[in-house]
């Protein structure tokens, strides 16, 4: 028989949770959230309760979902186990990249399970998060004994989940980021370099995409390092030195970044066997922190 889900935080992840659970069989037990008009929406399509106390919900469900903002899941989690609404072999899980399961501790004292299960994904809309969390990967940290139900979960979802330890939540967290939303200022950065060499500010970014998507797909098909492509990866010292010569005339506070980048290539073109030791070498001095940009 499917155990019966609460969820508490109806914001976009939460409610594409509920919403895809259900739709998979899961019985979604009720809902709460501050707002209750967030309610509504996967009330309507789930047909569950809309609870007015979260403490209520809690004993409620067998699997409890908290998917409320990270800075609150702490907060969260101490009202209820302060109310007395957690049980012996329940199972609560939130779905935060930031935070460990230990956030959930307080449950423990009643000999329930926690978990945390955190798809690596970007959801900038209901609609986009329903249509993206298949095929998503997971990462699940918690306790073993709950293992199995969050694979099922997972798999219920559509992904696929790997494990990783308590002490590495911060470092995964920190690559999620840099792939999700340093890959934003990465194309800033891009097209700001194209704004500077003439292009209108409201093309550069649409001009960017096809190249982008193309990476991506490269990435996909061949991996890294064999997806990298331009003047590091073929050795072409001189192409770079230019770029950083027209930086520093035009777009001066985009050398840094530029800099730290292309340092960081060098050793992936290396790793491609498409350069050697020496030309690595010649990168990382060009580009590295004592390089004297006056000498370019």
């Amino acid at each position: 028989m499917t155990k019966q889900i609460g969820i508490i935080g109806t914001g976009v992840v939460g409610t594409a949770v509920g919403v895809i659970l259900n739709r998979r069989g899961y019985e979604i037990a009720g809902v709460y959230d501050v707002n209750s008009e967030s309610t509504a929406q996967l009330a309507d399509e789930t047909g569950c309760r809309v609870f007015t106390d979260p403490s209520q919900l809690s004993c409620s469900a067998e699997i409890l979902f908290i998917t409320v903002n990270d800075s609150a899941i702490g907060q969260i989690a101490a009202v209820l186990a302060d109310s007395g609404a957690f049980r012996n072999g329940q199972i609560v899980i939130h779905m935060s990249g930031a935070h460990s399961a230990e956030i959930l501790a307080p449950a423990r004292e009643f000999k329930a399970q926690v978990l945390s299960v955190h798809p690596l994904q970007s959801f900038a809309s209901l609609m986009g998060a329903i249509e993206s969390l298949p095929g998503s990967v997971f990462s699940i940290q918690g306790d073993e004994a709950a293992y199995e139900t969050a694979i099922e979960l997972v798999e219920a979802l559509g992904g696929e989940y790997f494990f990783i330890p308590e002490e590495g939540k911060p470092l995964y967290h920190a690559g999620a980021c840099v792939v999700s939303n340093y890959l934003v200022t990465l194309i800033d950065l891009g097209a700001r370099l194209l704004e500077a060499s003439g292009i209108p500010a409201g093309q550069s970014s649409r001009a960017l995409m096809p190249l982008v998507r193309g990476t991506l797909g490269n990435i996909e098909r061949v991996g890294i390092p064999a997806a990298l492509t331009g003047p590091i990866a073929r050795g072409d010292v001189a192409t770079v030195a230019k770029h950083l010569e027209c930086m520093r005339d035009l777009a001066g506070d985009m050398v840094e970044l530029y800099r730290v980048l292309g340092f960081y290539t060098a050793p992936i073109a290396r790793s491609k066997g498409t350069i050697d030791e020496a030309r690595m070498a010649e990168f990382r001095d060009l580009l590295g922190p004592n390089a004297n940009g006056d000498e370019e």
